[in-house]
């Protein structure tokens, strides 16, 4: 029985403290923005960017977005373990927008980039980690949103490749193209965006120039880590 009542009680919010992961966060990116989000672990960050990229959806207000966004927020979202990488290539691409006539004109360009070309007919089930964000960096990168999210997936994979990464989404960046990027290096937020945003609890700490909002949360950080 109390089981029971507990289980009403959720469901009808009796008496059960409500999680927000995110309250009254408002802001806007212009066209060709690069925007980071910073803050520790919980404060809403991952959430932010699935909202943005339409994956989920807020219970008050809205989101509005313009124009084809690519969406890297979990390793090989959108990706089908039995299909080969060549199919899940052209699969992901479709999923992003593409026709199948552009993907294919674009498959050559995306499988040199990736670097799996000896395997990219075997099923991504038999891929390592590494392998399958090569892949659907290489497909985000190089449908040409106008807009890229990216979640710490480049985290993943050794120092040349994430080299490539860095160098591909300056491109993307001088092409006068959107970013918004989460990182808890301070270091890749400051040389990927231009303007970032600081999240708290759920909340919108500070927003403004990079380097001002990385160094109050690293400031902020640290304090607590010494006092707590």
């Amino acid at each position: 029985m109390l089981l029971r009542s507990l289980l009403f009680d959720r469901l009808r919010g009796n008496g059960v403290n409500q999680f927000y992961a995110l309250r009254d966060v408002s802001f806007q990116i212009r066209e060709g923005e690069t925007v980071g989000v910073v803050g520790r672990n919980g404060a809403g960050k991952s959430t932010l960017l699935s909202l943005v990229a339409g994956i989920s959806y807020p219970d008050q207000g809205k989101v509005t977005v313009h124009g084809r966004v690519a969406a890297l927020l979990e390793l090989g979202s959108g990706f089908h373990g039995d299909l080969t990488g060549r199919e899940n290539v052209l699969l992901n691409a479709s999923l992003l927008g593409l026709s199948r006539k552009k993907a294919l004109d674009k498959l050559d360009e995306i499988i040199d980039f990736s670097g799996v070309g000896d395997f990219i007919n075997e099923p991504l089930r038999t891929y390592s980690s590494g392998m399958v964000m090569r892949l659907a960096f290489s497909v985000a990168i190089h449908v040409e949103p106008a807009f890229l999210i990216i979640d710490e997936v480049l985290a993943v994979g050794d120092a040349s490749f994430q080299a490539k990464c860095y160098e591909k989404i300056m491109e993307f960046k001088r092409a006068g193209r959107g970013l918004l990027c989460v990182s808890h290096a301070g270091k890749t937020i400051q040389q990927l965006c231009d303007r970032a945003l600081w999240l708290e609890h759920g909340q919108l700490m500070m927003d403004g120039p990079t380097e001002e909002v990385v160094a109050a949360y690293g400031q902020r950080w640290f304090k607590l880590k010494v006092g707590g």
